[in-house]
């Protein structure tokens, strides 16, 4: 669909400048529709760029089932969007910006330059060519008595009209970077079903004894397995992640690892109070194999030299065990093996929601239709962060962000033309 160019061209208002919120605006500039985008921040795209500050991970490689799955109970919402726009295909999109990719060695894509920088200015300067007219400090302040939209600009309020309008606003997390959730009540107010903002891929509060703190805050826990306590009296994990890494912190842990448990582990303290995790430390030794290390006679050496040695359990790794096991474990070469191929930590709460790498909660599916509009709100459609979805780190935030965009632009021209 394309519309004529003439002066009576609908106008689309998008407010948000993330990915979803720019992909919203590359699908509508295609149609020759005119294209207002709004941000709160000086520049857009900030939390992208911050996302990619270390190595912009886009989307992952594995297998579509188990890509899938790693949306978990939203998987048959997203699942649509995703196969419209699927990992492989937001790869040939880049590339099409001028940016070749690559799969590491985890299975993660990254673009060649790794860096999001390059690839945000490329795409910027494709959307202005195109007739994208971006507005920046510009804050949304919602609908005014007459359903036309509000904003606070430096030179005071601004009403604004526009056919129809893309929210992209992202979560709660990083509000520095302009994703403050400050949208929730302005949708409420209008009746939009929300699911409370809560942090993922965050971190967790852990009472470390100040010794353990001092000495070994900052400091990664590399090569560990994690898996969650079951409910029943003997331990059986319910849930077993992948071998990763970690950091503890001075107030808890984070780090990769923790991230790809933070939903499970958020839900347990919610609803009990905690949440118990089981580290492997040697998840590439048997219990057997460790019994045996540890009954060889350690002559005069002592505790933490008999561990160097035969299992090569030294710094941060050595030190949870004396933070965490009674001292008498240390006596018995089987409990001793048994714990440390599953070493209880208790997670006390989830760090705050501004410090998570993103948000669960949102607009509910329920209150938009397939297209992504605002069910009860005509005209008005929702897309990325702000609808109620999760997922782990590892490429899978960014491609349904990017498909979410995508399916609301969709939406917005199949809206326009009916």
């Amino acid at each position: 669909m394309r519309f004529l160019n003439n002066e009576d061209l609908p106008t689309v208002a998008i407010i948000g400048g993330g990915p979803a919120g720019l992909m919203a605006a590359e699908v509508l500039s295609h149609a020759g529709v005119k294209i207002d985008l709004y941000d709160a921040m000086p520049s857009v795209g900030r939390k992208f760029l911050m996302a990619g500050k270390g190595g912009l991970n886009i989307s992952h490689a594995e297998d579509v089932e188990t890509f899938l799955s790693r949306y978990a109970e939203r998987r048959g919402h997203l699942e649509p969007m995703l196969m419209a726009f699927s990992p492989d295909a937001l790869r040939s999109w880049v590339q099409g910006l001028g940016f070749d990719t690559f799969v590491g060695s985890s299975g993660r894509v990254f673009p060649i330059e790794m860096k999001a920088a390059p690839l945000l200015r490329a795409w910027l300067q494709r959307l202005r060519r195109a007739g994208v007219v971006f507005y920046v400090r510009h804050r949304w302040l919602g609908w005014d008595d007459n359903n036309v939209l509000r904003f606070e600009t430096p030179q005071g309020e601004q009403l604004i009209t526009a056919d129809a309008v893309v929210l992209a606003l992202g979560g709660g997390s990083w509000a520095r970077l302009g994703s403050t959730g400050a949208w929730v009540e302005l949708l409420q107010q209008r009746g939009v079903e929300t699911a409370p903002l809560k942090p993922a891929n965050c971190g967790f509060d852990v009472d470390w004894s100040e010794h353990f703190r001092s000495r070994f805050a900052g400091q990664p826990l590399k090569g560990v397995s994690l898996s969650l306590e079951s409910k029943a009296s003997e331990y059986k994990p319910r849930f077993v992640f992948q071998k990763g890494d970690f950091v503890v912190t001075a107030t808890g842990v984070e780090g990769g690892l923790i991230y790809t448990a933070s939903a499970q582990c958020r839900d347990s303290c919610d609803a009990t109070g905690s949440a118990i995790i089981h580290l492997d430390l040697l998840p590439d030794k048997a219990v057997s194999m460790i019994v045996a290390k540890l009954t060889q006679p350690r002559g005069k050496d002592s505790m933490a030299n008999h561990l160097r040695k035969r299992l090569g359990i030294t710094g941060v790794k050595a030190g949870l065990l004396r933070e965490l096991l009674p001292a008498a474990v240390f006596n018995h070469p089987e409990n001793l093996a048994l714990a440390i191929k599953a070493l209880p930590i208790k997670l006390l709460a989830p760090r705050p929601i501004d410090e998570a790498i993103s948000t669960a909660g949102g607009v509910t599916f329920e209150a938009v239709n397939k297209q992504l509009m605002i069910q009860n709100v005509a005209g008005v459609f929702c897309a990325g962060e702000m609808l109620d979805w999760e997922a782990p780190t590892g490429g899978y935030l960014l491609t349904a962000c990017f498909a979410s965009g995508r399916t609301a632009g969709e939406g917005v021209l199949k809206w326009l033309q009916q």
